[in-house]
């Protein structure tokens, strides 16, 4: 059967979907992919995998692949990460018959993949992602797609869209964000910039960014004429946001929970839903956030989870016929999660400020990033105040912390490079070239000369040989 190609693989192979769970890192495995799919979602991708890994290690494609295969999960798209053709396309062959297509990840903003150049750090390099779409579309079975982020430029994006079109891809998924909107610096999705690219290309696009409820995926769909839309942090909080419900979180817990029983996932995976489904609940009961943290069985989820459902029900309880109070009265039903932005004073730098500087800059207030609020609940007496923190001299040669006691004013790696170098002592740092050289020639002198062999006398035996050889003459 010939490979099917764009609009006819959307609609035949896909069937036409609409309703897409986003490729999500240890999130959208098998169990969370089934309990989506009960609920509305139409088409579900794997977590991204990392291709080199894929090809080389057995239990790594048993484990996220081979191991996951089941008859209500398709149609399915496996998404891998890669930036080398060659291997790309191995691991691709090797995943071709267990889902309908193979999506290239140029999307992922995060640093590891800065770190391991891919995702969205291969943007730039549009020879390198012509020869791997096209060496994907000529070998493999089944189709190949690309998830993509925006560049600032309308007109650069459209541009790019069209040379993965023309590469081979079929089928184009793109998040209306740049690869440095992440965190608290995510800001909205540009829905223009897909709309564009939707435009500009004869082949399927979905679209994602923006979406925490079915009026946000019918406005999407209207406003910018794609095939389909795509969700991740809002399927996350809310696994029937396709069917335009959001019903009691426990309903979907225990859904879960008993799909986890049939098909198993690390229990970190069900930790992180479980986290995200009682987002808000947690917020009021934060004792049990801390519960939730430590169990280490799936029934000792379970039971956090059922107690949690059990203060819920008595909370509704007792507001029946009362007016509700709090800054979350209905926090016990699904409900999107509005990631807070930058505080307004920093709007207008934040684009070009990281993470870690919002995050430093706030330390002295009462908001801590998740990393910190972890260290503090470790060390209550620990403190994130710049201004508390303590002042170092800094190494002339390096910058890094100096030894208060340094003959150099170095720090101690470069103070053993100068002192070994000028055969130095440092007491300060312990290291004492000079005097194990002293101590060493010292030694030397202090030791008697060793007597040198003299050479044998004529006429005497000169050793064992000759001896030998007189005794056998």
């Amino acid at each position: 059967m010939p490979k099917l190609q764009g609009f006819e693989f959307w609609s035949r192979t896909l069937r036409g979907a609409r309703h897409v769970v986003a490729p999500m890192v240890d999130q959208s495995e098998l169990a969370w992919r089934l309990l989506s799919r009960r609920h509305g979602a139409q088409l579900c991708y794997t977590p991204m995998l990392h291709a080199q890994v894929f090809v080389r290690d057995a239990n790594y494609r048993k484990e996220n692949l081979y191991c996951e295969v089941c008859p209500e999960d398709r149609p399915l798209i496996v998404q891998f990460c890669a930036n080398d053709p060659e291997v790309f396309v191995q691991a691709a062959l090797l995943a071709q018959d267990y889902c309908d297509a193979i999506d290239l990840n140029l999307g992922c903003p995060q640093m590891i993949a800065k770190r391991g150049h891919y995702g969205a750090f291969l943007q730039d390099e549009w020879d390198l992602l012509q020869r791997m779409i096209l060496l994907a579309h000529e070998k493999l079975s089944v189709p190949v797609t690309c998830k993509i982020r925006v560049f600032p430029e309308i007109d650069k994006t459209v541009r790019y869209a069209q040379m993965l079109e023309k590469a081979g891809c079929q089928l184009l998924t793109v998040h209306g964000r740049t690869k440095e909107q992440k965190g608290p610096l995510s800001g909205a999705a540009s829905w223009e910039h897909i709309k564009a690219v939707r435009k500009a290309v004869a082949i399927p696009v979905f679209a994602n960014g923006n979406i925490q409820c079915l009026q946000d995926v019918e406005r999407c769909l209207r406003d910018t004429g794609v095939q389909g839309v795509m969700s991740a942090e809002g399927n996350l909080h809310n696994p029937a946001l396709f069917e335009g419900r959001s019903p009691a979180v426990w309903e979907l817990a225990e859904e879960y929970l008993d799909i986890v029983r049939e098909h198993p996932c690390p229990l970190s995976y069900v930790r992180a839903h479980l986290f995200k489904l009682w987002h808000h609940t947690l917020q009021v009961h934060q004792e049990l956030r801390e519960e939730l943290a430590k169990v280490k069985t799936l029934e000792g989820i379970a039971a956090v989870s059922q107690e949690l459902k059990l203060r819920c029900q008595e909370e509704i309880s007792r507001q029946e016929g009362a007016k509700p109070t709090g800054d979350l009265p209905f926090h016990w039903i699904c409900q999107p999660y509005i990631r807070p932005g930058p505080r307004e004073g920093s709007k207008e730098k934040a684009g070009a400020r990281s993470k870690r500087a919002l995050e430093e800059e706030e330390c002295g207030t009462e908001v801590l990033s998740k990393n910190k609020q972890k260290k503090q609940l470790r060390n209550p007496h620990k403190t994130f105040d710049p201004s508390l923190k303590p002042k170092y001299a800094k190494c002339d040669q390096c910058g890094n912390p100096k030894g208060n006691r340094c003959v150099f004013s170095l720090c101690r790696g470069c103070c053993k490079k100068r002192a070994s170098k000028e055969t130095a002592d440092c007491p300060g740092h312990g290291l004492l070239f000079k005097t194990k050289l002293e101590k060493s020639l010292a030694w030397k002198e202090a030791q008697p000369e060793l007597q040198e062999p003299q050479p044998a006398a004529p006429g005497t035996p000169g050793g064992f040989s000759e001896v030998m050889g007189s005794a056998l003459a």
